[in-house]
């Protein structure tokens, strides 16, 4: 049986790098930290470290276990939530991860709707883009995360995660209004400059491109969405946005068309299977209900750009 505090210890010299900082970063006495790092070593029957200096360096077998540590930790510590949530030992708390424009339009909505029915529950919140919040989630470093997903998405991080869809997102082909002739497909831009956004955005456009009969030749990588319209609206290149973040935020000197059979899928995901923890639930139900009248907003806003 491994100890927990073993491990808390394990992961935090992993974290600090030494002995010494694990020490204070835990309030542990030096020998402390050390005594438990050799139990540990004794208990797996394999070096966990090796000296670097006057620090420690993480041996593979190390960086394996330091990885389960972190997974192993973060569901007690949810167990231990959950538990104390239902006892109603303390105020509830919702960690929320979520991508840049859903923060800028579903979340809003969802928590200001939330917080009007359960004001005693705090809401935390941290950008993240979805392979970097589902590990958050693993981690339970969050209780809720907010993703997206591109038909070719590799399905990567999914174990023992429950993903409700919340609705899909289309895609736009992003051209500059200075052109008010400009051609509107894909296969017509082959030879511009194109902006990238975020990894998982930056594979579907190689993939949709590739599909198209031709390599992009991407210049600019940004992930701000206001960046990529700026870009774009100044003749710096072409890009492909999700509805979402024009309807977050839409430069006026830019061309949107819609891109036929290309979406991606906007989905909240939690760890385990229902039912969680009720402030969890409460808000996977609201972030659902915001998301229905934000589907038909989605629409409408196709039908505007298609114009």
């Amino acid at each position: 049986m491994l100890d927990l505090v073993r491990l808390r210890v394990l992961v935090a010299v992993a974290q600090e790098g030494s002995v010494t900082a694990a020490a204070d970063s835990l309030g542990y006495a030096q020998p402390s930290i050390s005594h438990h790092l050799r139990q540990l070593e004794s208990e797996v029957g394999v070096p966990l470290f090796q000296r670097a200096g006057r620090g420690l360096r993480l041996t593979d077998a190390g960086a394996v276990l330091v990885q389960r540590a972190m997974e192993i930790l973060g569901h007690v510590d949810a167990a231990v939530a959950e538990v104390q949530t239902y006892a109603g030992l303390r105020a509830g708390r919702l960690r929320l991860a979520a991508f840049p424009s859903a923060l800028a339009s579903v979340i809003p909505q969802a928590m200001a709707a939330f917080t009007s029915r359960h004001p005693e529950v705090s809401i935390s919140l941290v950008e993240a883009e979805p392979p970097k919040a589902l590990a958050l989630l693993r981690n339970n470093d969050v209780d809720v995360a907010v993703v997206f997903a591109h038909e070719d998405t590799a399905d990567v991080g999914l174990k023992h995660v429950t993903q409700t869809m919340l609705l899909e997102d289309p895609l736009y082909l992003i051209t500059s209004a200075r052109n008010a002739d400009a051609a509107n497909q894909i296969t017509d831009y082959a030879g511009e400059t194109w902006i990238a956004g975020c990894p998982s955005c930056r594979a579907h456009l190689l993939t949709a491109c590739g599909r198209a009969g031709f390599i992009p030749r991407i210049e600019f990588e940004t992930d701000d969405y206001v960046a990529v319209q700026a870009l774009v609206a100044s003749g710096n290149g072409i890009s492909t946005l999700p509805a979402l973040a024009l309807l977050a935020h839409r430069n006026p000197d830019i061309r949107a068309h819609r891109i036929p059979d290309e979406r991606r899928t906007i989905s909240v995901a939690t760890y385990g299977r229902p039912p969680h923890a009720p402030a969890i639930d409460a808000f996977v139900q609201t972030l659902r209900a915001v998301s229905k009248s934000m589907r038909e907003r989605v629409e409408l806003e196709g039908h505007e750009n298609n114009r």
